[in-house]
């Protein structure tokens, strides 16, 4: 319209003024609400590009391309304007480390998120499990803890703080696997889900990300080349060979992962990755049969419809069972463990069944194995573990499913998933991403040394404490086992023991007494040194049986005496063809007539106890000494008591002459013993008859 006037000129438009003066009036008004519906549309506009700047990372992050997303939606961040928008934008950062694993950079958004005043609990919980998952316990547990505040309705919280308790609890206490990085296996790229390619353990199968695999493109998902399915030979001498791909038929340019084969090893079961027509990922299970020593073209698995994700297999020994992974409707969380079952090897399988509440949490359960012996292992971040998957084993009974955690250090703060075991033997290979790999995830073999129990010891002179060389050692197990040994020039002697089981020792030798101790390896749990050092009294010396005690002026024994006389009972039965005598000693004080009567009373009282444990009269004689035979110091003596030397005799000269009282007390002690002695090695035993 002004267009118009100018084309016509001034003088036109002074003719015209009035004519359009209240046309004017109502043209400026339409123009005004013409620029005020511009303006509302503009923000409108606004307002809807900023809600479409994440767009492009949903898309991503929806179709599981969780690496390609970190980086759309640092690129939203940048763009974004709105306080709400950015930190919803940086939760969504911390989703994708979590998916992809990073625990770490997880930690540091989920933190940014949570300081930033964003409102959702499940930030909080989240990053416990990514505390957990680097093994910080103690951070782990408060995060917990205020999740539980958050949401106290959520089992996820108290369930937190449990495994945190438990962890810090088993890795104090480990279990006696031992675990080992399979350098030959692995590189600096992602290696998982081991499984064995032939039936004498000597090849194995793995998912690799590394450099050769087939395609060489970087996944979205994972930031990696996609995985294929690499194998290693061990030769004779165990040394394994540089893993090569497998067969074409089986690698494609996109994902193949967590094998699996049966018992012949004849045919393979593995996961494989694809693009379905919107371009999101679709994993699904295909099997291979050997065709002359190759793979031959495998065939899909129909277990789930096209559009649900399958994976992970698992087969039984009989082939009539597979458990799988499946994220489909009738689960208990996320992804989940499912059965399917066959009548035959050549039938079809059948209709999924969810493994149920007791193997299945609201969080994952994945990578399962089925052993030989029935018992199901796989890795769940839903039960109470260390940190990211553990392992669990799963034994099921008349009650149902018994899952245990395998503990440190099969499991650790971080990812353990794809285990498998070499037949009846605790030893097989793992995956996990726990620090001092070569990768992202490495594989590790695992074993379970058996409990060894072994006993040494050292025979030794009791008199003297010398060692005694070319002794018969006997060792008499409640097994039946029966063996023997000499011991060696430093008078040592060993044995392997097995477990359960009661234990005789008994030392014979020329010149000494025969000996015995006993040992047990009843209720031991772990790997255990027993030690038995024995003493062999001479045969031509005296031996004192220390704790015989009588009341003052008595020859009655007192009741401590009983556990010395029955030591004296196990040597005559032990050595049955001695004679022996009994002597009792006095210390110096009182009369010499007295003293002599006192000692005999005593020496028969012991002989009387002996002959009621049923040791022949004949074997037995008693004497008393009374003070005639002061007690000579030997070795141990003279250790116990250091005023005093080896070869002192305590006579009443020397005994006076010692400075204080106490001194002279503790020798008269010494002094009032009852000792045995040898008179005869040729006693013939009574044949005893039953009655």
């Amino acid at each position: 319209m002004f267009n118009f006037y100018r084309q016509f000129g001034t003088i036109l438009v002074i003719f015209a003024r009035n004519f359009f003066k209240k046309l004017k009036i109502r043209i400026f008004r339409t123009m005004r609400k013409i620029i005020a519906i511009t303006v509302i549309m503009l923000s409108v506009a606004a307002s809807y590009a900023q809600k479409n700047i994440t767009a492009k990372a949903d898309k991503a992050f929806e179709a599981g391309k969780y690496f390609d997303a970190i980086d759309e939606y640092k690129y939203a961040f940048a763009k974004a304007k709105d306080k709400d928008r950015k930190n919803q934008i940086t939760f969504m950062v911390a989703e994708c480390y979590r998916m992809v694993q990073n625990n770490h950079q997880a930690e540091v958004w989920y933190r940014k998120t949570i300081k930033k005043g964003y409102t959702e609990p499940l930030a909080t919980l989240y990053l416990a499990n990514a505390l957990r998952a680097q093994g910080n316990y103690d951070e782990a547990l408060t995060e917990y803890q205020n999740y539980s505040k958050m949401a106290p309705a959520d089992d996820r919280g108290p369930a937190g703080v449990e495994s945190c308790a438990m962890a810090i609890e088993w890795m104090s206490q480990p279990t006696r696997y031992k675990v080992e990085n399979m350098h030959y296996f692995n590189s600096k790229y992602s290696d998982y889900a081991p499984a064995y390619a032939k039936d004498d353990y000597n090849m194995v199968i793995f998912a690799s990300a590394r450099e050769s695999a087939t395609g060489g493109k970087i996944s979205g998902v994972t930031g990696e080349y996609y995985s294929d399915l690499f194998r290693t030979r061990a030769d004779r001498k165990g040394k394994w060979s540089d893993p090569v791909p497998l067969e074409e038929v089986i690698n494609s340019e996109y994902d193949e992962g967590a094998p699996c084969t049966n018992k012949k090893c004849n045919t393979l079961y593995f996961t494989s990755f694809r693009e379905n027509k919107d371009r999101n990922m679709v994993c699904k299970i295909f099997c291979s049969t050997k065709e002359n020593a190759e793979w031959g073209e495998p065939k899909e698995l129909n277990l789930a419809p096209d559009s649900v994700a399958v994976g992970h297999p698992a087969v039984s020994d009989d082939e009539l069972t597979l458990i799988f992974v499946a994220d489909m409707k009738g689960g208990y969380g996320g992804k989940d463990l499912w059965k399917s079952t066959r009548a035959n090897k050549t039938a079809e399988w059948g209709a999924p069944v969810n493994m149920g509440p007791e193997i299945n949490t609201e969080g994952d359960e994945m990578f399962p194995f089925i052993h030989p012996d029935g018992t199901l292992y796989f890795s769940s971040n839903g039960h109470p573990g260390m940190g990211g998957l553990d392992i669990f084993s799963a034994r099921q009974g008349a009650s149902g499913w018994k899952v245990e955690n395998m503990k440190y250090p099969i499991n650790s703060p971080a990812d353990d998933f794809g285990i498998c075991f070499e037949a009846d033997l605790e030893r097989g290979y793992l995956s996990s991403n726990r620090p001092g790999g070569k990768g992202n995830d490495d594989i590790y073999q695992f074993s379970l040394p058996p409990i060894e129990f072994t006993l040494t010891g050292v025979v030794r002179n009791s008199k003297t404490e010398t060692i005694i060389a070319g002794a018969e050692v006997n060792l008499i197990g409640s097994d039946g086992t029966n063996i023997s040994a000499k011991t060696e020039t430093n008078g040592s002697y060993s044995f392997k023991l097995t477990p359960n089981t009661d234990y005789r020792v008994v030392v014979k030798r020329g010149g000494f007494l025969n000996s015995k101790d006993k040992v047990t390896t009843k209720g031991l749990t772990t790997s255990t040194a027993l030690e038995a050092n024995i003493n062999l009294v001479p045969d031509d010396s005296r031996m004192d049986l220390d704790g015989i005690e009588y009341d003052f002026g008595k020859w009655t024994l007192r009741p401590t005496s009983i556990a010395a006389l029955e030591g004296l009972v196990e040597i005559l039965n032990d050595n049955t063809n001695i004679t022996i005598e009994i002597g009792s000693h006095t210390d110096f004080r009182g009369s010499d007539a007295a003293n002599m009567e006192l000692s005999k009373k005593r020496a028969q009282s012991v002989v009387d106890f002996l002959i009621t444990y049923g040791i022949d009269a004949e074997r037995l004689t008693s004497k008393g000494y009374g003070e005639t035979w002061p007690k000579e110091i030997d070795k141990s003596l003279a250790r116990k008591y250091p005023f005093l030397r080896e070869g002192d005799v305590l006579t009443e000269q020397f005994i006076n002459k010692l400075p204080d009282e106490e001194q002279k007390e503790i020798c008269h002690q010494i002094n009032r013993r009852t000792d045995f002695g040898l008179t005869g090695r040729d006693y013939v035993p009574k044949v005893k008859r039953r009655r």
